[in-house]
């Protein structure tokens, strides 16, 4: 059986405060309190903007020794150069602080626009260009420019994680990439194709096509809003199971992006209980 890894996408949040977080709880120590209730966090702040080195440190030292972090890749990257000419922004990317995770960096998500349409050469050429280990990351955090100075640069990995393994996953928004040959292209580059609900505003595509699958849950009724009932929890912890079952699967992680009215993170605990049982 591959390992489930249940979480949230991002934990600072002023609406669960007083709800998830006790009342009273620094807001400095939110994510060791999630962290100390589920198995891995999402950041996605990484997406708006590049971190530095002593939030990922930070962030780290708050965190379980076994605790897995998925990061979310820029939207400079995705939305803005559309996966055009990025080996400069990939490499200020991962020159931001990701190697500060150091052993709990988990999967790296790509999320690109509803209006980018597969193209096969285009996506090929993005696969190629991603990092495969930590110590391909930092090769590719040397090549950085001047947006990250270099004394705010890490390109070095921690002691023994060099060939320590980086997976990437693809969450796209456009029908185009609901064909056997963009997934066929996926497995060829072992991307893991996301699995998102989005209330069937965007495709849902359950192919697995690494030996990671990411799944992200934004709401099932109701986009980033709706919570999920006994019934759906139930039908997600038996994906995951079946998941975690199939022959190649090494990891299955799942993140709850439902979080505008504070469901995200009971729902969580919720399908983790379901999968402890």
């Amino acid at each position: 059986m591959g390992e489930i890894r249940v979480g949230i996408s991002g934990w600072t949040y002023a609406g669960w405060r007083g709800d998830f977080y006790p009342l009273g709880l620094p807001q400095k120590k939110e994510l060791a309190y999630a962290a100390e209730r589920m198995g891995s966090v999402e950041i996605n702040g990484s997406f708006y903007s590049l971190q530095r080195p002593t939030s990922y440190a930070s962030w780290a030292e708050q965190t379980p020794d076994d605790f897995v972090f998925a990061v979310k890749g820029g939207r400079f990257v995705t939305h803005m150069k559309r996966l055009r000419d990025v080996d400069a922004p990939l490499a200020n990317f991962f020159a931001s602080g990701l190697l500060a995770l150091g052993p709990k960096l988990g999967p790296i998500l790509w999320q690109i626009p509803e209006r980018l349409q597969f193209d096969a050469e285009l996506v090929a050429s993005f696969f190629a260009r991603l990092p495969r280990t930590m110590g391909e990351l930092a090769e590719h955090a040397r090549r950085h420019d001047a947006k990250v100075p270099e004394e705010r640069a890490l390109t070095t990995v921690p002691d023994g994680l060099v060939d320590q393994k980086v997976r990437h996953a693809l969450e796209f928004r456009s029908p185009s990439f609901c064909t056997d040959e963009a997934f066929a292209l996926l497995r060829e580059h072992d991307v893991a194709c996301v699995v998102a609900d989005t209330a069937g505003r965007f495709p849902m595509a359950e192919a697995v096509t690494s030996d990671l699958v990411y799944v992200r849950l934004h709401g099932d009724q109701e986009l980033y809003t709706s919570g999920y009932g006994d019934a759906a929890l139930d039908r997600w912890a038996e994906k995951c199971r079946r998941w975690a079952g199939e022959a190649g699967v090494e990891q299955v992680v799942v993140y709850f992006d439902n979080d505008a009215k504070g469901f995200a993170p009971h729902d969580a605990l919720r399908l983790i209980d379901r999968l402890n049982r």
